[in-house]
């Protein structure tokens, strides 16, 4: 057996990263974990923990204005970005710090620096190098820098948004992902005038058609201009700051800034992967096998850096996957079948299993149950805001294959749904389940009747 210094190292901070080290560490392993910038990776850092926060604040300006339904009177309000962005940068300081303890804690040694793979058991960092029976890369990705697009040094990415020196007065934002969707609906909340430009024909591509649309439809009405099968073609500084953008198919339009979210690459560049003979993608993601081992047999990755499916809960079930398989002698491959997801647009998109559209291709006859109300909380406020519920059922075996829901807590809701769809659960078994009232919720498991039938793919009433 060859001799070196630590069992594990693992290149990348993030959620992934630290709960396999930290988890390895606390077998009593020896790990060594090293982060380039600060402990928490893309979620906590620059993605789901300040995008959340930033999506409450947005959300006030509604809540004030619906709570006039219900008697209150808020009086005058005022928004001030920077004691948002102050009271976020506590809040990550205070995720940072967690993190570290954690890892600290458990016996992991930290580094802080840059880590380069010279060989498939070496790793360089600062000046120092250590060798390791295991090496496992958890680098997470980047936003896409649209480099071939002309002025694109002007444009901010997502990791800029969180940190603007002020709020702008306008915005385009280039995408119709939901990282797009959500700081678009973030930034008109907040009052900027926003603008949403997207090359496809409907926002949110893969997602559920009829959840797509209503999104679209609910996002003009609050103000918000959607732009379908367009792109920019070029960005250009004025002397005042602001920029003027030439779009392919209309006429240009001037805003105070522009932000590209056209997708997310592999953080792989100078990682030494050649060195160790490490095989990438054509987007430079790390290739890898069903239980994250890369093909090289001793060095694994995990997270955004494969572009397997970038969510954060994935990245650490990954991690947990790893260490049964590495360290507790139980080979377990990663399941990334019915993850449950949630778009915190306004309204809230949480969704699991198939949409309509790929059921179909999968089933010879599906059931489509969909039901569209104003829920409970619009009633005396006015608001005439839809919710939309819907599941796809095969029709076969009756299995709940698909759920989707665009409105109030979506996302919470997401999260029990997942686990019925997980567990194979029948419609039948949604028809016996109680309802709770009143609640929006209760829907769930009061359409008895399906909306419509789709058979080889052709849509039949009844």
């Amino acid at each position: 057996m060859a001799n070196f210094d630590l069992d594990l190292f693992v290149i990348g901070g993030g959620s992934g990263g630290v709960r396999a080290g930290r988890l390895a560490a606390a077998m009593g392993k020896r790990v060594a974990i090293a982060e380039e910038y600060r402990f928490g990776g893309t979620c906590v850092i620059r993605g789901c923990v300040p995008k959340k926060l930033f999506v409450y604040a947005s959300q006030f300006p509604e809540h004030f204005e619906d709570a006039a339904g219900y008697g209150w009177s808020s009086g005058e309000t005022r928004f001030d970005w920077r004691t948002l962005v102050a009271n976020k940068d506590k809040e990550i300081a205070r995720l940072e710090g967690l993190y570290r303890k954690g890892l600290e804690n458990a016996g992991a040694r930290v580094i802080e620096g840059r880590a380069v793979i010279t060989d498939r058991h070496t790793v360089q960092v600062g000046g120092e190098t250590l060798t390791a029976e295991n090496i496992l890369i958890a680098t997470g990705g980047r936003p896409n820098p649209h480099e071939a697009l002309p002025g694109h040094e002007h444009c901010i990415f997502s990791n800029e948004a969180f940190d603007l020196p002020e709020l702008p007065r306008s915005i385009a934002i280039e995408g119709g992902g939901y990282i797009a969707v959500e700081f678009a609906n973030i930034f008109h909340g907040l009052g900027v005038e926003t603008t949403l430009v997207y090359r496809g024909k409907e926002i949110l591509n893969r997602f559920d058609g009829d959840i797509r649309r209503s999104l679209h439809e609910a996002m003009e009405a609050k103000g918000i201009r959607v732009i379908c099968q367009d792109i920019l073609e070029g960005v250009e500084k004025r002397e005042d700051g602001r920029l003027d953008v030439r779009f392919k198919e209309r006429e240009g339009m001037t805003f105070d800034k522009v932000m590209l979210a056209i997708g997310r690459i592999p953080n792989t560049e100078g990682l030494g992967l050649e060195a160790a003979g490490v095989e990438t993608g054509v987007k430079g993601e790390i290739l890898v096998d069903p239980y994250s081992r890369t093909n090289v047999e001793n060095i694994w990755a995990i997270g955004d850096v494969t572009d397997r499916v970038q969510l954060t809960p994935v990245a650490i079930h990954e991690a947990m996957c790893f260490i049964e398989t590495i360290f507790k002698g139980n080979p377990t491959q990663v399941d990334h079948d019915d993850i449950a997801t949630a778009v915190f647009s306004q309204p809230e998109i949480g969704t699991v299993g198939l949409s309509e559209e790929t059921a179909q291709k999968r089933y010879d006859e599906l059931e489509i149950y969909r039901a569209s109300f104003r829920p409970m909380r619009h009633t005396l406020s006015g608001r005439q805001e839809k919710m939309m519920m819907k599941l796809v059922v095969d029709a076969a075996s009756r299995r709940v294959v698909g759920a989707h829901v665009l409105g109030p807590d979506a996302g919470e809701l997401a999260q029990v749904l997942g686990i019925t769809i997980k567990a194979g659960l029948t419609k039948d078994a949604f028809d016996r389940t109680m309802a709770v009232h009143p609640t929006a919720a209760e829907e769930l498991v009061t359409m008895y009747t399906p909306t419509y039938r789709v058979r080889k793919g052709e849509r039949v009433e009844g």
